[in-house]
């Protein structure tokens, strides 16, 4: 008989996935184990697969749920009435604060999305472009003068997004310079770029 779906299904394959992802983030996708996460989770290796039928699923979750919540974030940003500056500087705070709240889920998504296969892969990639664009067109905005240069908006695209991407290597949020503090220095160091004609 097919096991029947518990109450709290969602919320403990959230759990399976958020422990699988400091898994991953510690130890690589290949060096975890469905063992391992089941272990940590508490849980049998077959209760685990009635959540997830394998390591792979829950790769995929980890990376997809973290793109997602960015995207999601950068489209409330670009909805508000604000001007392209202002909404850049928006833009990197709401992002710092999903970072911090997610450094295993950043570093698996830099790191592991080689593991995935190509269809699945290809999923988390088109996400990722839709932030890309969205932060395009905030630059676009602010920059005019760059709309027939895509090459060239998408290079300071990337520059914005080097500046916070990798922050889960050396950033501690509990130290001297708090998440906003930080993203503040970020989208200043952006908008003096822009505003002084780079990539012009």
């Amino acid at each position: 008989m097919a096991r029947t779906q518990a109450l709290d299904y969602d919320k403990r394959r959230e759990a399976i996935m958020e422990t699988a992802a400091k898994l991953y983030a510690a130890h690589g996708f290949l060096g975890t184990s469905v063992s391992q996460i089941a272990d940590a989770c508490r849980m049998s290796k077959s209760l685990l697969y009635h959540y997830y039928p394998s390591k792979e699923d829950i790769l995929i979750d980890v990376m997809d749920s973290h793109v997602q919540s960015l995207v999601a974030a950068a489209r409330e940003v670009e909805a508000e009435d604000l001007p392209a500056p202002q909404k850049i500087r928006r833009l990197a705070e709401a992002l710092m604060g999903l970072y911090v709240g997610a450094q295993a889920h950043q570093k698996v998504l830099l790191n592991e999305l080689v593991n995935l296969p190509e269809d699945r892969r290809r999923i988390v990639i088109d996400h990722q472009r839709q932030l890309l664009d969205l932060v395009d067109r905030m630059v676009t905005a602010m920059r005019p003068d760059l709309g027939g240069k895509r090459e060239e908006r998408r290079a300071l695209v990337m520059l914005f997004f080097g500046m916070l991407n990798w922050t889960h290597t050396w950033y501690d949020p509990t130290g001297a310079i708090r998440p906003a503090k930080f993203a503040s220095m970020a989208s200043e160091t952006f908008l003096s770029g822009l505003e002084a004609g780079v990539g012009g």
